[in-house]
């Protein structure tokens, strides 16, 4: 067996998740919402089901889906992008981060991973035989500096991964930090694989800013997107990459031996769904907003030092500000086990030298769930105020 899946341990996620079920306990670990998506995109699928062909679509994508694609980025982030030759769908977008790195980084070649990282790109680079660089954030900030650049990028770096906003620690990297990254990229020329499935779940007024619209970033970035993120059907696994079609031939080519296509009528539905008017896109954001403040309201009146979240489905406890000397794995375990409450080591997302005094969990729950899983922390902070 391939030793690096056969040592690998099960994902965070899925032993948080698995330990929820098996005790009971509220999940707030996994980032997933207990919304079943917006009415018109579900008859949208359900419609194409029916009417529409259920045999292999293109490989590149159904043409009403990359067009959907290509006009969305166009409308909402300024981005001009050839729907013919510079978009690729995918089954979610973890595929698309496989297809990208498999298709970029060839056995030997440096990949600068900004960390805490979601759990999936390390693996993938090295199973593509690419060599990691390390650069660590650090809380309460989680900011990207250049001495850490510097220090990470080299003539070797053929790839760099960007997840904006960020998972797990719910910050948005700012124009500057971008254009850092973008400068290294540039010099080094080097890709740019930017994860920005949360480009839509961002709060307090903010709009997200698209890594491949810095200067000099249109030919260096590879943007990956989804649709399970951008109307809460995370089990509907529909994906993009967007690149210069001088890189989507080696995409497609790695994206077509990986899942070759996507079912048709998700594809359909998702492509009604990016035409939808920008009223949707701001109550679904407000929803999320008010979701996260009735969280972070609870958990700060039951003693809980609660970290900013500026996106995702996402906030996270400061467990040293929190008065709780162990360290987040222990929590977390103690908190499902003891508590009834399921929640996210952030050392988890950690390749080495790890943040251990944060914990993450999730708020894109119904109002019943937010209010027992505040009363279950409450009832947790007074055990480990005495432990």
């Amino acid at each position: 067996m391939n030793p690096l899946y056969a040592n690998m341990p099960t994902t965070i996620f899925e032993k948080m998740s698995g330990l929820a079920r098996e005790t009971g306990a509220i999940n707030l670990g996994q980032g997933f919402p207990d919304s079943n998506g917006p009415a018109d995109v579900l008859e949208a699928a359900q419609r194409a089901l029916v009417v529409q062909s259920n045999q292999y679509p293109p490989m590149a994508g159904l043409p009403v889906l990359r067009q959907a694609v290509a006009d969305h980025y166009r409308r909402h982030q300024g981005i001009d992008l050839d729907w013919q030759s510079e978009v690729i769908v995918t089954s979610g977008a973890t595929e698309a981060l496989a297809a990208a790195i498999f298709a970029l980084v060839t056995p030997g070649d440096e990949v600068v991973l900004i960390q805490p990282m979601y759990d999936a790109y390390l693996p993938l680079v090295l199973r593509a035989g690419g060599v990691p660089k390390l650069v660590r954030l650090e809380p309460p900030a989680w900011r990207l500096t250049e001495e850490a650049l510097a220090a990470a990028f080299s003539d070797r770096t053929a790839v760099a991964i960007l997840n904006n906003p960020l998972n797990p620690t719910a910050t948005i990297f700012s124009d500057a930090e971008l254009e850092l990254l973008a400068r290294f990229a540039v010099k080094h020329d080097a890709i740019v694989i930017s994860d920005e499935v949360w480009e839509h779940v961002v709060f307090d007024g903010r709009a997200h800013s698209p890594i491949m619209a810095m200067p000099g970033m249109r030919e260096h970035t590879v943007k990956i997107g989804s649709g399970g993120k951008i109307f809460s059907l995370t089990g509907w696994k529909v994906g993009w990459m967007c690149a210069a079609s001088e890189l989507t031939h080696a995409l497609a080519r790695a994206h077509q031996f990986l899942t070759f296509t996507t079912p048709p009528n998700l594809q359909a539905a998702v492509a009604h769904g990016l035409g939808k008017n920008e009223a949707y896109f701001t109550g679904m954001r407000a929803d999320f907003a008010r979701s996260r403040d009735r969280l972070t309201a609870g958990l700060a009146e039951a003693g809980w030092a609660v970290l900013p979240s500026a996106g995702t489905y996402f906030l996270s406890i400061d467990l040293a500000a929190s008065g709780v000397a162990v360290d987040d794995v222990t929590v977390c375990d103690r908190l499902v086990r003891e508590a009834g409450v399921a929640a996210i080591p952030v050392s988890a997302f950690y390749a080495e030298a790890p943040v251990t005094s944060v914990v993450r969990l999730c708020f894109a729950k119904v109002d019943a769930t937010i209010d027992e899983g505040i009363a279950r922390m409450a009832k947790a902070r007074a055990l480990f105020a005495r432990s």
